[in-house]
């Protein structure tokens, strides 16, 4: 089911690249006059299982469709051409902190946590070819994540406060800024890397996450980046989400458990099979 998924969606993406589709920037809430909608207790609400289309997992900046190894990738062998997400385009790395990412680039099949089936954390796990699931209280925001059954709780009621310990999927504080949800997320492990092409962070790493609803099925998704050590400024990715409406549409299961072992045993495998 793995290997179809990233096929399909290689199609998807190539065919839309190939027509010139470029998406018009999202228009404001106000200028479409759309209404958001709330909550019992009188939020925005964010209910609902969203998920992103683009290529923004396999690479956040301007890349070209290249070749991928066959036994993760399915029938297309291959990583999908996408577009820039990120404001500017391009990720502001000092020299040093570049030299590391194009390693990592340079090995990502042997060094990418997800291709370990490690939790992708924040906010990777946002734009992965998978969905995730918001379930909003009063007082938090339960998210679940396809990949990996990942988990979080963006806490509503504990401004200030911070983690004991670091996580995979960091610890969020959300508020609502008139109808945006705007999460702060800290204390992340160090482990995990923004897509396939070994653009990685330090443990010094905070995440300003924003929400807005554009439409009754849409929202547009930005995410600020700092970490001083390896980053000369602060950076923001941009994308819209969308609303599964599919009759039955639900989380399930992706364990990914065939790519963790491709991960850990590829050696092993008969020439040509990589």
């Amino acid at each position: 089911m793995g290997r179809l998924f990233y096929s399909v969606s290689g199609v998807v993406f190539a065919l839309a690249l190939a027509a010139g589709c470029a998406p018009p920037p999202p228009a404001e809430p106000e200028a479409t006059g759309y209404v958001v909608p709330k909550t019992s207790d009188g939020d925005p609400d964010y209910n609902g299982i969203w998920q992103a289309l683009g290529a923004a997992h396999w690479d956040l900046e301007d890349h070209a469709a290249r070749q991928g190894p066959a036994p993760l990738m399915g029938a297309l062998g291959a990583i999908p051409a996408g577009r820039s997400v990120v404001v500017g385009g391009t990720i502001p790395y000092t020299p040093e902190a570049l030299a590391v990412r194009d390693e990592n680039r340079a090995d990502w099949v042997r060094r990418d946590p997800a291709v370990k089936c490690y939790m992708p954390g924040i906010p990777r796990a946002t734009y992965m070819p998978f969905p995730f699931q918001f379930v909003q209280s009063k007082d938090a925001i339960f998210a679940a994540y396809e990949f990996t059954s990942s988990t979080r709780i963006i806490h509503l009621d504990r401004p200030g406060t911070e983690a004991e310990l670091p996580a995979w999927m960091g610890y969020s504080l959300g508020r609502f800024e008139g109808d945006t949800l705007v999460v702060d997320v800290t204390a992340q492990v160090p482990d995990t890397w923004f897509d396939a092409s070994g653009n990685y962070h330090t443990a010094d790493l905070k995440v300003t996450e924003r929400y807005m609803r554009t439409g009754p099925d849409t929202l547009q998704y930005e995410a600020t980046m700092e970490d001083p050590s390896i980053f000369t400024a602060p950076w923001t990715i941009s994308m819209p989400l969308y609303r599964r409406l599919e009759p039955g549409a639900q989380i399930l299961e992706y364990k990914c458990v065939e790519f963790a072992e491709y991960a850990t045993f590829g050696h092993l495998y008969p020439e040509g099979v990589q």
